[in-house]
């Protein structure tokens, strides 16, 4: 899918307007497509996702009402000018000016991020058509209740912002009635089906693994509908429905589909993680939080003896762990990968989970907050890993610097946060301004 930009022209506009419209037809052909032109003023068609200028004019300054009626009606204006594909130096001036009257111009200064708006324009037409699919039952009444209790996911708030905002449906299922279906699978069926594939299993007993590949196989028979575009799996919290976790499923279905997941049905994380890697692209995970500061409350929690010491700055670091281990994160976004016995007490014997790392080196961490109008963002380094004895739930931990624990401490939305390798803040804040999202750097 490509956005649909819609290029509007001033009154004195001269024969560098479609000489622009040209170039950018063929930089950007493959993420966009430029309908034909009207002037400023004309009523945007109803399939536009976003204004192009690729020309910008001292008319701006006695058309500031015409401008001020784009932004009022909810598309993004992106100021594209240059030879280039960016904005050009001598649009500075009307930027300003615009801004003044609160307006505000999307103007890229390179190439990738005009790519980048176009992609994150394109997911936003392409949500409103898209559904997350969950597997639930009784969230909340399961394993753990005095944590589960407290997540707002699961509530019809949220839900209903999901969709006002986004438009993505939560479309919900059971997850008693997919394991079911799982375990029904003849074991020849997932025999067959792992042949096909080459990951890394240390000391899965055979039956375990074949669980893992059957409800891989029964939430593929399940995807029967093309606009299920993300999922999630009460797995956690409703783990005595099923005999398996769903970390294998969801890696197979990654690297298989694309399709997008999030852990614990988690649909705020979900829609955040499909915002950012749909339009990114760059690799990205879910895992839990255990900020130094936050002392025993957290290393208890991971039944671990307390934070490592040979950390420099300890206030500034934060544990990453989930589910025993780093986190759920696909094979091919990672260092190093093998699927193993599970840690966690909670879920079935039979279950698996994933020793996984990332690359060392720079993190973004981001998630959107309950309004579903911010994003947070920050920038930090995974500077390397700590590993626990057996009788811990984190055998092997990411540690991670942040600018200020103390802020952090203060600002951060919840213990599910997102991942992207690389330091991708600039980039965020481009999607932000197409979804009309406020940055909260920390």
């Amino acid at each position: 899918m490509k956005a649909k930009l819609i290029p509007l022209y001033f009154p004195s506009r001269d024969k560098q307007f479609k000489a622009q419209i040209d170039f950018l037809s063929g930089v950007l052909f493959e993420y966009a497509e430029i309908l034909p032109e009207l002037p400023l003023g004309a009523d945007i068609p109803e399939d536009a996702d976003a204004v192009l200028f690729p020309q910008i004019l001292g008319d701006a300054y006695d058309m500031s009402e015409e401008l001020e009626a784009i932004r009022k009606k909810g598309y993004p204006i992106l100021v594209i000018t240059s030879q280039f594909g960016t904005f050009s130096m001598w649009d500075w001036e009307i930027n300003n000016f615009m801004k003044s009257k609160g307006i505000n111009l999307i103007m890229p200064y390179n190439l990738e991020q005009s790519k980048t708006l176009c992609r994150a324009l394109s997911v936003k037409r392409e949500m409103k058509q898209t559904k997350f699919r969950v597997y639930q039952d009784n969230p909340g009444e399961g394993m753990q209740p005095e944590i589960f209790k407290c997540f707002y996911w699961w509530g019809d708030e949220c839900t209903d912002t999901i969709k006002s905002r986004f438009g993505v449906e939560i479309e919900k299922k059971s997850w008693k009635e997919l394991a079911q279906s799982a375990k029904d699978i003849p074991d020849k069926d997932a025999e067959e089906e792992w042949k096909k594939w080459d990951f890394p299993i240390e000391g899965l007993s055979n039956k375990a693994l074949l669980s893992a590949v059957k409800l891989f196989l029964a939430i593929e028979r399940d995807m029967d509908d093309d606009l299920v575009g993300g999922m999630g799996i009460n797995c956690l919290n409703e783990s005595s429905c099923s005999d398996t976790t769903p970390c294998l499923a969801w890696n197979m279905l990654y690297e298989k589909y694309g399709m997008i997941w999030a852990c614990e049905g988690d649909t705020l994380t979900l829609t955040t993680k499909y915002i950012l890697h749909k339009s990114l692209g760059s690799p990205i995970m879910m895992t839990n939080i255990y900020p130094f500061l936050m002392g025993d409350a957290a290393t208890k929690h991971e039944k671990i003896p307390g934070f490592p010491e040979f950390v420099k700055d300890p206030d500034d670091h934060v544990l990453l762990a989930h589910c025993g281990y780093f986190g759920l994160v696909p094979r091919s976004f990672c260092s190093s990968w093998a699927c193993k016995p599970p840690v966690l007490g909670i879920v079935d014997d039979n279950a698996h989970m994933f020793d996984a790392r990332y690359p060392e080196g720079p993190l973004t961490l981001a998630k959107l907050d309950s309004t579903m109008t911010k994003i947070m963002v920050s920038e930090g380094e995974l500077e390397g890993y700590v590993q626990y004895d057996k009788t811990s739930d984190c055998r092997n931990g990411g540690i991670l610097k942040v600018n200020d624990g103390h802020e952090f401490m203060k600002k951060v939305y919840s213990h599910h946060l997102l991942f992207m390798t690389g330091k991708q803040r600039k980039e965020i804040e481009l999607i932000g301004a197409v979804f009309d999202l406020e940055l909260d750097i920390l």
